[in-house]
């Protein structure tokens, strides 16, 4: 049974439509990520599942209970933001034990709980100095201990590491899954980072315009998108008409419709060889390259057809500008998209 559900959700301002029929089921435990690009609605969702906007028609659930018409602060759900939000003028334990505080709970069993979720974000050390001398990093771990001390039935984390630079937004992500699993928390993540997304998430729920696009494991959405928005967003798909793929490989698609191809199924040779079964051997010519990491990623023309693909950087299977190549794509790699 699902612990989270959300059903027929509509939420509008004005004539501006943002969210459209969501439907969306979570099991307790799960890290789910709502992802998409900016304006697609999946903040806005988040902040209807906490209780900080109402929604017109539809209906929220958690652990069996509707708690749609339930005041933000009732419905036992924790919030992290990209903006930290911490108090200047109180130490990083004092932040961390503020929710508490405000319960009037025993001030030993705050000290305890603080200097044990401390401990879990790795603090140490860091009680007693106040956020103006923290990192971002730290600011933002501070923030998540806030969150998870006052034991949330979910934690939402709305875009939460989107300031950060890119190496320590690594090790927050690393962080993030090690309490998540530690805790068994259920954890909503919103984000419009695809990679960050595929390292997370158990679930990806995918929006665009207001309505899901395409729903399931991060395998999943990138090797099997339904669609050309999926397909372009979620990975670095070659998408071609219909036409052009029939001018590449003599094939049509049914109903015209595009196919996608994943740049890494893309295999590269100087020498012709035979087809294997089930592949296409085509005829190309290199027309530029970028190094992505430890994967180049060449450009290719094919019959007037532009194709980029990936392959591992390796100094002794460098193709130069200009060469003559085959190329080898298997058919099965070759998606319809609606």
């Amino acid at each position: 049974m699902a612990y989270i559900e959300i059903k027929q959700v509509y939420k509008s301002y004005g004539e501006n439509h943002v969210l459209k029929d969501i439907n969306i089921q979570i099991l307790k435990g799960q890290l789910v990520t709502l992802l998409g690009p900016s304006g697609c609605g999946k903040s806005t969702l988040l902040r209807c599942l906490a209780g900080l906007e109402e929604i017109q028609e539809g209906a929220i659930y958690l652990d069996g209970s509707e708690i749609s018409q339930i005041p933000a602060g009732k419905r036992k759900i924790g919030m992290v933001f990209q903006q930290y939000s911490l108090f200047p003028n109180l130490t990083v334990e004092q932040n961390i034990g503020f929710g508490l505080q405000m319960q009037k709970m025993n001030r030993d069993l705050i000290s305890e709980k603080t200097k044990k979720v401390i401990s879990l974000v790795e603090l140490e050390g860091k009680e007693k100095e106040y956020p103006i001398s923290l990192s971002g990093g730290q600011q933002q771990r501070v923030a998540l201990a806030r969150s998870i001390i006052m034991e949330p039935k979910v934690l939402l984390l709305d875009e939460p590491l989107s300031a950060i630079d890119a190496k320590l937004r690594k090790s927050l992500q690393q962080k993030i899954m090690e309490i998540q699993k530690e805790l068994n928390l259920t954890v909503v993540f919103v984000t419009h980072d695809q990679d960050e997304a595929m390292l997370l998430s158990d679930v990806i729920w995918l929006f665009n315009q207001g309505r899901i696009e395409q729903s399931g494991s991060p395998i999943q959405i990138y090797t099997r998108p339904h669609t050309h928005f999926a397909a372009s967003f979620i990975g670095n798909y070659n998408i071609l008409e219909a036409q052009e793929f029939h001018a590449m490989v003599g094939e049509t698609t049914s109903d015209g419709k595009k196919i996608g191809i994943r740049p890494e199924t893309i295999q590269i040779q100087r020498d012709p060889v035979l087809p294997a079964e089930g592949e296409y051997l085509l005829q190309g010519k290199i027309k530029g390259n970028s190094p992505r990491g430890n994967v180049l990623r060449y450009q290719i023309e094919v019959k007037g057809i532009r194709l980029h693909a990936d392959v591992l950087f390796r100094s002794f299977t460098l193709f130069e500008n200009g060469a003559n190549v085959y190329v080898s794509i298997p058919k099965r790699d070759c998606l319809e998209l609606s």
